[in-house]
């Protein structure tokens, strides 16, 4: 028995309908979405989309790290995207913990010191977004066509609001 055989059951379910064999990869909406790792967001049903319509890279904070903006300038040069959304989220942990507060929770949960390991914390969220909105917008490869646009989603009432 495998640790993973839960997943790989649903897996061969999952195949059984599965439909987007030989798709192309490009973003069909057009859309790349930034987001936090955070299990409550559905990036792509919080707005309507589907498998297949919108690029999303994640990472704790939803932050546009450097790997963030390869993904975007790859997307908007070789997968269609022409619009950016950026999108952290209320009650999120890097948001409402200090790095000391996050370390020492995580080396209580692993049982020896983390002091050592860096969280990326974000210390005025809505300074943040708008810092990393303004990153991709005046990112060189990024061309002034793209739409750039920084929300916050509610985790509380699935809603999205427009804050860059």
């Amino acid at each position: 028995m495998s640790d993973f055989d839960d997943l790989l059951s649903a897996n061969r379910e999952f195949a059984d309908h599965f439909d987007l064999g030989g798709f192309d990869g490009v973003a069909h909406a057009g859309l790349a979405i930034v987001t936090c790792m955070d299990s409550r967001i559905d990036p792509l049903g919080m707005i309507g989309l589907k498998p297949g319509d919108a690029k999303i890279f994640r990472n704790p904070g939803a932050r546009v790290t450097a790997a963030a903006l390869e993904a975007l300038v790859l997307g908007v040069h070789l997968l269609r995207v022409d619009r950016i959304i950026v999108v952290p989220h209320t009650r999120c942990a890097v948001a409402s913990n200090t790095e000391g507060e996050l370390r020492r929770r995580v080396s209580e949960s692993a049982g020896q010191d983390a002091s050592w390991q860096p969280f990326h914390v974000v210390d005025d969220q809505a300074q943040a977004l708008a810092e990393d909105v303004q990153k991709v917008r005046s990112h060189p490869l990024v061309p002034d066509t793209v739409r750039v646009g920084g929300f916050l989603y509610d985790v509380d009432t699935g809603l999205l609001t427009q804050k860059v």
